[in-house]
């Protein structure tokens, strides 16, 4: 960074807020996480409910709390549904601001309100709400009340007519974007509370220079501009103080096409900002993420609320397998400048980047250099948070096109572990001497400005590999139609390609009361302490356990896809086909072979609509799972799909590959 910069970056610093930006992230984030539980919230007589009870209760509660309390020193707790769209209303600081003015005569502020998600009790509220609204329940509860039921509270004589369910729709795929565990990391939200006045140094100074520029923030520096915004005094005051006035925050455009406002507001945004203080304006896990995945055809409620009777175990299935837990950084890179060449050096430069022995990213890449081409370059990807990141600088003459005739002008490294442990800033920028090896004489040294920006470390998801041994039966526990693959014995093995277990299904050894009943079939493991362990037997048609403590089934009413499976146990657990939820892809050239692919998704009071926690791999045998504890079920479950057929005339769900394939 240049002096310039350096002040720059210094006088941003400066700039004065009066709210805990950090702690108020975290609350935000904890809001709406609940928020997406409810999703009624976001759309239909839900909604439109919400905004009812916002409207003609909770303004005119909140208004006369805050000018003649009841009870001198409450907190009021504001109840979710009204807080939802209040938390939208203020997200248009000034229309909120010029609606309580008009309604009110003053902003009506949130000190001494909690949230819903804050507040351990809520009586001495739902005692004031009551006293005012002694026909409307405190608590929206969208199933045993209708819309109608509000009619005594819509006789207000003057309320807002912002349209707030257009300002709903706008901010419901926000939290999609700001989801992610990192974005709750203390070091990731100070970063971002410092980025944050960054942005806003770049408006004040593009006012002073009566600059017109739409500047658009990244994900973390908005979800810090959303978190001041929500505190309306402080935002005001704190704007005013510094830069004149109040900023607008104007969230009514989504276009992201390339040469439309958004487009062109973050690139001039990205542009002045790396003028301005010498760093990169992008940052890992703070980009856009895409379209929200598609919502699922089901949720928690629509689930039988009965779990099977979990029988306890022996703790050799829990201690059967033995697997490490790694752990894992996302990384974003950009190469971008060169100085200080051998004096009469031709031809074009790239960079090539590498791990050595890394399980998550083994291959070689190719990186453009930004002062060579002026245009930016950067790589996303993920790694574990040990060992050195390799660059090696190449030159080569476009005559010469070949790799025989490129040459390497120095390499240097970046080590992980340095960055990492212990973790003080989640990004660097600085000029790296290469060390050189082209033989050219010079006096400096070849420097290489490196950018790199990457999320706190986090345990990896387990991705396992099943490769088949040979025949082994040809029976099916699953009532599938049509024809299916003889089932083979199978051996799994993790990332580095060790053995942890192998698989194999047999008749059951115990006698059947009736010799005309069909045999029971089993699961038969053995780890690497070589001790036999049955881990399935079926138990009925189209269903089997594991070990007593899951009960599989098939059921198709669950996808129009084909058939889905239940798991039933101390938790909720669907597999579904194809990719799902995280595990999408819109990508159309990315699909192919999506037929293959299964997710399973939890339903839990946390995660009413599903979370994926593992993606089954079928024709590979690859599998990812992001908790040990699902581990086995998920081996056993791919290696009976693995074998059984879909439907009659499809091809089969397995014919498992001596080689993964990447999922």
């Amino acid at each position: 960074m240049e002096k310039q910069q350096e002040q720059e970056w210094a006088e941003a610093q400066k700039i004065a807020v009066t709210v805990d930006l950090v702690a108020a992230a975290k609350q935000q984030l904890r809001f709406l996480a609940e928020v997406d539980r409810n999703r009624y919230l976001y759309d239909g007589a839900g909604l439109d409910r919400a905004i009812q009870r916002y409207k003609y209760c909770w303004l005119p509660l909140l208004a006369k709390h805050i000018e003649a309390p009841e009870v001198e020193g409450l907190s009021l707790v504001v109840p979710l549904d009204c807080e939802w769209i209040w938390h939208c209303h203020r997200l248009n600081p000034i229309r909120y601001k010029n609606d309580c003015k008009e309604l009110y005569g003053r902003i009506l502020d949130n000190k001494n309100v909690l949230s819903s998600t804050q507040a351990t009790c809520s009586k001495q509220s739902e005692e004031i709400w009551r006293t005012m609204y002694p026909d409307e329940p405190y608590e929206l509860n969208m199933s045993s009340h209708s819309p109608e039921k509000a009619e005594n509270i819509s006789e207000a004589p003057k309320s807002i007519n912002y349209d707030l369910v257009s300002a709903v729709k706008r901010q419901a795929p926000f939290f999609y974007q700001v989801s992610r565990s990192h974005m709750n990391d203390h070091l990731f939200l100070e970063e971002a509370a410092a980025r944050y006045k960054g942005f806003l140094h770049l408006i004040k100074r593009n006012w002073e220079r009566s600059v017109r520029r739409f500047c658009v923030p990244t994900y973390d520096i908005d979800l810090i501009w959303h978190s001041h915004q929500l505190n309306p005094d402080s935002y005001c005051k704190d704007l005013v103080a510094a830069l004149g006035k109040v900023l607008e925050h104007d969230d009514t455009d989504s276009d992201r096409t390339q040469g439309k406002k958004l487009d062109n507001g973050f690139s001039g945004t990205t542009e002045q900002w790396e003028e301005t203080f010498g760093l990169r304006y992008w940052r890992v896990g703070a980009m856009y993420r895409g379209n929200s995945p598609s919502p699922l055809p089901i949720n928690l409620s629509q689930l039988e609320t009965e779990s099977k009777t979990v029988v306890p175990s022996s703790n050799e299935y829990h201690n059967s397998i033995q697997l490490q837990r790694k752990m894992i950084v996302e990384i974003m890179l950009e190469i971008v400048g060169v100085r200080d060449l051998p004096h009469g050096h031709k031809g074009s430069l790239f960079v090539t980047l590498h791990k050595k022995g890394d399980t998550f990213f083994n291959t070689k890449r190719r990186l453009s250099i930004f002062s060579e081409t002026r245009r930016k370059w950067v790589t996303l990807f993920q790694c574990e948070p040990t060992g050195e990141l390799v660059f090696e600088l190449i030159s080569q003459r476009p005559a010469l096109a070949i790799a025989k005739h490129a040459k390497t002008l120095g390499t240097t490294t970046i080590s992980l572990k340095d960055l990492v442990n212990p973790v003080s800033q989640l990004s660097v920028e600085k000029w790296f001497s290469l060390e050189s090896k082209s033989g050219f004489s010079s006096s400096k040294p070849i420097g290489m400005r490196i950018a790199l920006s990457f999320t706190p470390p986090r345990p990896a998801p387990y991705q396992l590999h099943m490769v088949q041994r040979g025949p082994f039966s040809n029976s099916c526990f699953f009532p599938f139609p049509g024809k299916f693959l003889h089932l083979r014995s199978s051996r799994i093995v993790d990332e580095t390609d060790s053995e942890i277990i192998t698989m194999q299904m047999r008749d059951s050894l115990k006698m059947e009361a009736r010799r005309d009943l069909p045999a029971k079939k089993e699961v038969i493991g053995v780890p690497t302490s070589g001790k036999k362990l049955v881990l399935a037997e079926s138990s009925g048609p189209g269903r089997f356990l594991i070990n007593s403590n899951w009960l599989f089934q098939v059921h198709k009413k669950f996808s129009e896809d084909g058939y889905a499976f239940e798991l039933q146990g101390s938790r909720k657990v669907i597999v579904f086909p194809g990719r799902k939820l995280e595990y999408e892809i819109n990508n159309k050239k990315k699909q192919k072979g999506k037929q293959h692919f299964m997710t399973a998704v939890e339903f839990s009071p946390e995660n009413p609509y599903g979370k994926a926690v593992a993606l089954l791999n079928l024709k590979s045998g690859f599998i990812k799972i992001d908790e040990e504890s699902l581990v086995l079920p998920m081996i056993v479950l791919v290696f009976i799909l693995s074998n059984c057929s879909s439907k009659a005339g499809d091809e089969p769900y397995g014919g498992l590959t001596t080689k993964a394939d990447n999922l």
